[in-house]
């Protein structure tokens, strides 16, 4: 049995084209999505994100603010930049790119974002909200896991999911949507002891710890569905995920590649959850 693929550029598209639709309604109404990207430093790869999410937006008809500064720009000065873009009415969604200079605390500036506005989903109110089910912004990449898991037509309901990885950003926000969609969970990390043990009883995994083939084949029950989360790169320097996706796809029932799979789904969700912070604001 070889696994169906979970064609993420193909959901993210349709999501986007959704995006496109709302975005279009409300500007009728007079109100135009609004998303502020800050970027502090020379971060290579932060550069390369930040163009994918301005981007995306203007495709899809929102409008995107895009600030650059220095390295040596001080925490008062971005935290005064953050203020301001609180009380602006034209930006509906703030992100600040990660990671930030080490004189500059993350947790403060992420803080000092309004949970309105905090379209990223990493403020403790969204933390918060996601834990008790109250209305909130998801973070954006377990959040398009979700979706991805949607599009294959299967009822998380009472499954086993297995999620590796326990992370602020993506391990624990992962585990509570998925409860959320009543999915038993259990998480495993590090300290996990006999993690073959617990994946051979999923009927879903999402592997998100940054190491590639931290999950194989022999760790897979036939016809689980498996979400790979991982960034990472192979011996030739291809982009590769934590999941041996050879070997894996050829046990599993469903399975996302990398590229191709949550990648796209990350910058999708921000797009979805600016909208939805502008619809927010167009309701009252």
């Amino acid at each position: 049995m070889t696994a169906q693929i979970i064609d993420g550029n193909a959901v993210a598209k349709q999501l986007r084209t959704e995006v496109a639709q709302r975005t279009a309604a409300l500007k009728g109404k007079g109100i135009t999505p609004g998303l502020a990207v800050i970027l502090v430093g020379e971060d290579p790869a932060s550069k390369v994100y930040v163009g994918k999410k301005v981007q995306a937006c203007e495709e899809a008809g929102l409008h995107s603010v895009l600030e650059r500064y220095d390295a040596d720009l001080t925490e008062a000065a971005l935290l005064a930049r953050v203020e301001a873009l609180n009380q602006d009415p034209s930006i509906h969604g703030i992100l600040v790119q990660l990671p930030l200079p080490a004189h500059i605390d993350a947790h403060k500036v992420i803080e000092s974002i309004s949970p309105a506005k905090d379209v990223d989903g990493f403020h403790v109110a969204s933390a918060g909200a996601l834990m008790t089910g109250t209305p909130g912004f998801w973070s954006c990449t377990p959040y398009g896991c979700i979706k991805l898991l949607e599009s294959t037509g299967i009822d998380l309901r009472g499954k086993h999911a297995v999620v590796i990885g326990r992370s602020n950003n993506v391990g624990k926000p992962m585990a509570l949507m998925l409860l959320q969609k009543n999915a038993t969970v259990t998480i495993c990390h590090s300290a996990t002891k006999d993690l073959k043990a617990h994946t051979l009883q999923a009927d879903v995994i999402v592997a998100a710890v940054g190491r590639r083939d931290t999950l194989t084949a022999d760790m897979v029950k036939p016809g689980a569905v498996v979400i790979d989360v991982g960034m990472n790169r192979n011996d030739q320097g291809k982009l590769c995920g934590d999941v041996d996706f050879a070997n894996v796809k050829e046990v599993a029932g469903w399975i996302t590649p990398v590229p191709g799979g949550v990648g796209p789904m990350t910058v999708t969700m921000l797009l979805v959850n600016t909208l939805e912070a502008a619809e927010r604001v167009a309701a009252g």
